[in-house]
């Protein structure tokens, strides 16, 4: 309940702050309704069919209370009987067209940032500065995002990411007791936290780790804060978290080129050093770096936690994931060769699980863009300023495309596109932002899960998903856990 009304007063505040040019938007609804409109594109299409609600607060209060709920769908799913797949709102003190249609959701993030924006709340764009990748647009996004996306595919990260997960995989498992519950979304965050910080800048853990995962967790509270930056409000005391951040990372950047950049590199702050444009700063670099451990806090950890939370539910899809990576075990061992990344990402039943886990999850609910332009798709008119919420949620719990969709089904993968390609499919975003780390993502969760079901069983217990503001599991997911002692 204090989230919720945390959230409604950053509404509240937001609205003040934003009431002008709300004002300013709302001419444009009239215009685009035929009254008295020269603009040529509204005559071939029109406004979807929707509501704007009240002034000012518009439909942002009942999305909340629907998010906050254990379906937190039934906001889009009222309005699609209504009014179809995309319509018309006002949310967030913006007047909005939500898309719940795979379709126009894949146009909008497929088109550049001549057409679409990202749009964020006001406390998180300042949480994250200008030159954060996921606010920066056109040629410099587009390089930024190639460099990381491409270092993030090569083998050899692949295979340093599964020797740092085996690593920190094995030591905190091998604390783990069997009288006492261990959490595991908490064991999770704390393992994806330390690979990801290794791939970012080479940190190992020790003292500097510490004191980063401290700054970054005062960081993360302030993402959905009021958007007030005054000493001792939560914002003042988030930015002044990542300030302390952006310096050891600066430190460790200009050590780096102290010493000598590796050609060969060694992490991300490498791939970008190693870059000649000018416009990658050791300012910019450093401040991405902090923006980019945001996966091994937030999706990262939650989707681990999530396909344990199903396993648990699931005793079929379990057995077959055990006894599908015991089989690759025990080849392992008689050939006495380690696994390798390749080998965790060959296992197909696992990959199942983990793509039924990202589309029941939805770690991403959807994004947020804002249009550039009059934008016209399937007879929609999307005005110039307007938000558009593509809202992936939807799309995955469709009936029309998936059937029984609320129900953990594996199996139903076992003959359909798991990749990103597919457009009613999109856990990981799609277009030019399509998130970069989707392939280590799933490489981190198989490793995760390898180790745990070949070397434990477990009791789960009984717990629930709250999916606002992010999605997270409401006791942290407690097991009770009992180490296999026979041979395996």
């Amino acid at each position: 309940m204090d989230d919720l009304w945390s959230i409604i007063i950053v509404l509240v505040v937001t609205i003040i702050t934003t009431t002008t040019m709300i004002l300013y938007r709302s001419s444009i609804i009239r215009s685009c309704n035929g009254i008295r409109s020269s603009n040529k594109i509204c005559t071939k299409s029109s406004l979807p069919l929707g509501t704007l609600a009240w002034p000012l607060v518009g439909e942002t209060i009942d999305f909340i209370s629907c998010a906050y709920s254990d379906r937190p769908e039934s906001f889009m799913d009222n309005r699609r009987r209504l009014y179809g797949k995309v319509f018309k709102s006002h949310l967030f003190g913006s007047p909005t067209i939500v898309s719940t249609d795979a379709e126009v959701s894949r146009f909008v993030l497929q088109s550049d940032s001549k057409v679409f924006v990202p749009s964020y709340p006001k406390s998180l764009t300042e949480l994250m500065g200008k030159s954060s990748i996921l606010l920066i647009n056109g040629s410099l996004q587009r390089r930024i995002h190639g460099l990381i996306g491409a270092f993030f595919k090569s083998p050899h990260l692949k295979a340093q990411i599964t020797k740092d997960m085996e690593k920190y995989v094995q030591e905190a498992m091998g604390n783990w007791g069997e009288d006492y519950p261990i959490y595991i979304q908490d064991e999770a965050k704390n393992i994806a936290f330390q690979v990801l910080v290794k791939a970012l800048i080479s940190m190992d853990p020790g003292d500097d780790m510490e004191y980063l995962k401290k700054q970054f967790q005062e960081f993360i509270a302030g993402l959905m804060s009021l958007p007030i930056n005054l000493p001792g409000s939560r914002l003042h005391r988030s930015l002044q978290a990542r300030k302390r951040m952006v310096g050891l990372v600066h430190r460790i950047i200009q050590a780096k080129r102290s010493s000598g950049i590796s050609e060969i590199p060694q992490d991300v702050a490498d791939v970008l050093l190693n870059d000649a444009s000018e416009l990658l700063t050791d300012d910019l670099i450093s401040d991405n770096m902090i923006d980019l451990m945001i996966p091994g806090e937030d999706s990262v950890p939650v989707l681990m936690t999530l396909a344990i939370k199903y396993l648990s539910d699931c005793p079929a899809a379990l057995h077959q994931l055990t006894e599908e990576n015991l089989k690759l075990k025990r080849l392992k061992d008689q050939l006495g060769k380690p696994l390798c990344w390749s080998d965790y990402l060959s296992l197909p039943f696992t990959q199942c699980v983990i793509t039924e886990t990202l589309r029941m999850g939805n770690v991403i609910v959807g994004v947020m863009r804002k249009a550039m332009k009059d934008v016209e798709i399937k007879g929609y008119l999307i005005p110039k300023g307007w938000c558009v919420f593509t809202y992936f949620r939807s799309v995955h719990l469709d009936e029309s495309l998936y059937d029984w969709p609320n129900q953990f089904n594996p199996w139903r993968w076992q003959d359909r596109d798991m990749s990103s390609n597919n457009s009613s499919f999109t856990p990981f975003g799609g277009g030019q932002r399509l998130c970069p780390g989707l392939d280590l993502a799933r490489l981190e969760v198989s490793i995760f899960l390898h180790h745990f079901v070949t070397h434990f069983r477990w009791v789960a217990e009984a717990d629930s998903i709250v999916n606002f503001p992010t999605v997270r599991m409401k006791k942290r997911m407690p097991v009770w856990v009992e180490r296999k002692r026979e041979l395996i």
